[in-house]
């Protein structure tokens, strides 16, 4: 049998819940580090496909395709090389349905992984910006970054809360139906299309920003790449370290906890939790 029920995927991610809880803080704030490694590497490669077309009005949805189809490699990362996202460990909110693993553990969890994605974001961003990666075609690619910031840091929080939970819905779907898959391949498939919609839609992911916001206000430094950006004067002061813990990086985490352990771990636990078998199958 090549792929798991709903019922015995529920099983799997409960086993797999217990097992994460279990590991090694060491360890579990390493894999931490590379899972937002991995996501800021997708940003960031999204951003040099596509920074030239987000510039013209024509060509903003084949860049949107185009970030959609590249940006999911990050989760390939996490899921097939190894890495611990916290968006993705909402899931473990099963475990402790199941009554298998108390909230604290839970919440503990969640706090170290988040540390830990965090610091491999800030690395990425760092690297990319002292890299004069920036640069890139007379600096429109930092021009872009610093936009991207910009728009992030000026939304509404109820927007950023909204787009966060459908963004995570999205995640923990993905990676929910490529738990259902026994093999890379299906995996694969699983996280391009599921992961493809959430980013073409434009949702918010707690991590990616993690990478796009700091990235962005190093960058805002350089006074070629502020040109670049074509923001105003209200939109630069707006974007500073305040601003993307309180306008974005806190209700897009808010949300982001809700659309996984709401709209899939307790939904799913509520309506295959009685049909699933004792023990997930390897």
């Amino acid at each position: 049998m090549d792929s798991r029920t709903p019922a015995e995927i529920l099983a799997y991610i409960s086993d797999l819940g217990c097992k994460k809880i279990q590991r090694k803080i060491p360890a579990e704030l390493i894999l931490a580090f590379l899972a937002g490694a991995f996501i800021s590497f997708a940003a960031q490669g999204t951003n040099m496909m596509t920074y030239n077309l987000f510039a013209n009005p024509d060509t903003y949805g084949l860049g949107r395709a185009l970030t959609g189809a590249e940006f999911g490699t990050g989760l390939m990362l996490v899921l097939l090389a190894g890495g611990e996202l916290v968006t993705g460990n909402t899931l473990i909110i099963v475990g402790v349905l199941d009554r298998r693993i108390k909230i604290k553990k839970m919440l503990l969890n969640w706090l170290l992984v988040y540390c830990g994605n965090f610091a491999g974001c800030l690395c990425i961003a760092w690297m990319s910006y002292h890299s004069g990666l920036f640069n890139s075609s007379d600096g429109l690619l930092g021009g872009m970054t610093i936009k991207i910031a910009v728009n992030k840091t000026s939304m509404p929080f109820y927007s950023a809360f909204l787009l966060g939970v459908m963004c995570n819905w999205l995640v923990c779907l993905a990676v929910w139906v490529s738990s259902g898959s026994r093999d890379f391949t299906g995996k694969i498939l699983a996280i391009f299309f599921i992961i493809g919609l959430f980013v073409v839609s434009g949702f918010e992911h707690s991590v990616a920003n993690m990478y796009y916001i700091p990235a962005g206000i190093w960058a805002k430094q350089n006074q070629l790449w502020l040109e670049m950006s074509h923001s105003t004067s209200a939109e630069l002061a707006g974007l500073n370290w305040g601003a993307f813990f309180t306008k974005n990086l806190i209700p897009v985490t808010l949300g982001n906890l809700l659309g996984g352990a709401g709209m899939v771990g307790v939904i799913y636990w509520f309506c295959y939790g009685s049909e699933r078998p004792q023990k997930a199958q390897n």
